[in-house]
């Protein structure tokens, strides 16, 4: 049976036991397709409809492009801002309205999205067992692909459950299936302390199931692509372990940065043959290859954990191409994101960074670095490849013309709404394939979850914590920089001679590497920093018909201490009776 892809032919209600059929969207994964609705009974009693149950889990890893109204998570961060004023973000966080219904997907959605996941992982965990064997399956196949459902399911089910952390906190553990037609969590209203919810759950599921789960040379191969295999449990342990040692965690976990930094370099040791660094041509061609080739076609080796999507076209990035182009603006990155790259000799442009990992500002404006080069009248000239790689900006040629904001020009023009306010435009993510013959073009576009470079950064970041500055923090470093053409070695920057300045610097390099895979809201949280990040003022530029830059405030922002965590949704709340967070 081909299995390329992993989504989409089932759809399970929170409020119902029925499965309904509908198109498979991706692709031939399932050959076979139910042409009715069947009862959870009848799913249960037949081994192939039960491994289609199965695989639909997976359609709840999300992808990030637009998925809050139109509007990306990290344009709620200082990286971006979304340019029309209906976009989910815009309407919610970025004026601290945690009830706005702009943002209902990614604020109390989220709750009824991942319980529904979870719903269906407990389901085969608790039913698997009495599943007759499908008569085509030897013995030892049988049992084979048995352990790997339970392992991937116990693995998704921790996923879920990590993703509602981050958003809520820690909230009821369910690992029974809850009567649909019930009160569903009406038992479960005590919230578990963190150490209980994420050392003594999540990561003990996550190294109880990494041995059951597909070694990486089967679930590397192209026929099952997508599914979760051994890595994929150690890359996400490795993140979570991180978090855990974390300023805001690691009283309550007991987690340390020596653990954490274990954590990150078992999983180089023991997979770290199996995955690198995307290289190119040069770096641009690099980077974009990293974020959006295939692992099983185009034998990209930085991909470890991803949603599996199919092939795109202009209707799946429209919403964030550039106005000259014909698309919605959307995703605009801010002039505080591009401030962070070094320049491509590897020196800082600035003279200090905070520890949110950005320069520091008086208004608009942060200290030059004289030795550096760097002038705003020629900012984009001699950086760090990844802002060429990530962002688009005046000058740049992309698509079928030159980006050109200067006000009345091709990408700012009078009287559209949608025109970038920051003044410039999203290039990561953004396949350019797809704008050849009048938009006809496609492309494929994963989500990346986890890749080679954070688990670098982890260990960088980690290893930091625990011995300042040192080699091997310098090495996992230039690994990632050298990729992305920058000359200089960290090791000879005179001004990261502390563990302090060296945090600042590895927190700026996490933000420019991962920037857009929606890292930047929960790292600032993880290091207790939220509030200086997501509440300072978004910067942006306008470019004079000269060329004359000039820097601006775009947007004002809003982040108070209570926004650490989002509210227990109003429904569950009123419901349940259950705690909600701090001051909601």
């Amino acid at each position: 049976m081909k299995k390329t892809l992993l989504y989409g032919i089932f759809a399970l209600s929170i409020a119902s036991a029925t499965l309904t059929s509908c198109e498979d969207m991706f692709g031939g994964f399932l050959d076979k397709q139910p042409s009715n609705e069947l009862t959870g009974e009848e799913v249960f009693s037949d081994w192939n409809l039960m491994l289609q149950f199965h695989y639909d889990t997976y359609n709840f890893l999300r992808h990030g492009a637009c998925r809050i109204n139109n509007s990306w998570l990290d344009a709620a961060t200082d990286l971006a801002e979304t340019s029309y004023a209906t976009g989910g973000v815009r309407t919610t966080f970025n004026i601290g309205n945690y009830y706005g219904n702009g943002g209902a997907s990614e604020l109390s959605g989220t709750w009824e999205h991942y319980y529904r996941g979870i719903r269906k992982c407990n389901m085969i965990l608790t039913r698997i067992e009495s599943v007759p064997k499908s008569i085509d399956l030897k013995e030892d196949e049988y049992i084979k692909h048995k352990t790997y459902i339970i392992s991937e399911a116990r693995f998704l089910r921790a996923w879920f459950y990590w993703e509602l952390f981050l958003r809520y906190g820690p909230i009821p553990i369910v690992t029974e299936v809850l009567d649909p037609n019930g009160d569903l969590l009406s038992n479960y209203t005590s919230r578990p302390s963190i150490k209980e919810y994420v050392v003594d759950f999540i990561l003990k599921e996550l190294s109880e199931c990494e041995k059951g789960l597909m070694v990486y040379e089967d679930a590397s191969d192209k026929d099952v692509a997508g599914r979760i295999g051994q890595p994929m449990a150690r890359a996400l342990y490795s993140r979570i372990m991180l978090y855990m040692a974390s300023p805001r965690y690691s009283s309550e976990s007991s987690i340390t940065w020596q653990q954490a930094a274990d954590a990150a370099k078992g999983f180089i040791e023991t997979y770290g043959g199996n995955y690198s660094l995307m290289q190119g041509t040069d770096s641009k061609t690099a980077l974009t290859n990293a974020w959006l080739l295939t692992p099983y076609e185009e034998s990209n080796k930085e991909m470890i954990f991803y949603r599996n999507d199919g092939t795109i076209s202009w209707n799946n990035i429209r919403y964030d191409v550039p106005v000259g182009e014909g698309g919605n603006g959307g995703l605009c990155p801010s002039q505080n994101l591009i401030d962070m790259y070094d320049m491509i000799d590897g020196n800082s442009p600035f003279q200090e960074y905070d520890e949110t990992g950005a320069p520091v500002y008086n208004g608009v404006n942060p200290s030059v670095n004289a030795a550096s080069g760097y002038s705003d009248a020629n900012m984009w000239a001699n950086r760090d490849g990844r802002l060429a790689a990530s962002i688009l900006y005046n000058g740049v040629s992309w698509g079928n013309g030159v980006i050109n904001v200067v006000k009345g020009q091709r990408d700012n023009p009078v009287g559209n709404a949608n025109a970038t306010p920051t003044g410039y435009y999203v290039r990561k993510y953004m396949p350019e394939t797809i704008l050849s013959a009048n938009h006809s073009g496609n492309s494929r576009r994963l989500w990346t979850i986890i890749r080679y470079a954070e688990i670098l950064l982890n260990y960088a970041e980690a290893l930091n914590e625990v011995q300042g500055p040192c080699k091997e923090v310098y090495d996992q470093l230039d690994l990632i920089r050298h990729r992305a053409g920058i000359t200089g070695n960290v090791a000879n920057r005179a001004d990261l001679n502390t563990k302090e300045k060296m945090r600042n610097f590895i927190r700026k390099e996490r933000t420019v590497e991962l920037a857009f895979e929606e890292h930047r809201a929960w790292d600032v949280r993880r290091w207790n920093v939220a509030e200086e990040a997501l509440g300072r003022n978004i910067i942006g530029i306008d470019v004079a018909a000269n060329g004359t830059i000039t820097r601006k405030v775009a947007q004002e922002r809003v982040f108070q201490k209570k926004m650490y965590l989002y509210p227990i949704p109003e429904g569950e709340y009123w419901k349940t009776g259950i705690e909600n967070n701090p001051e909601w």
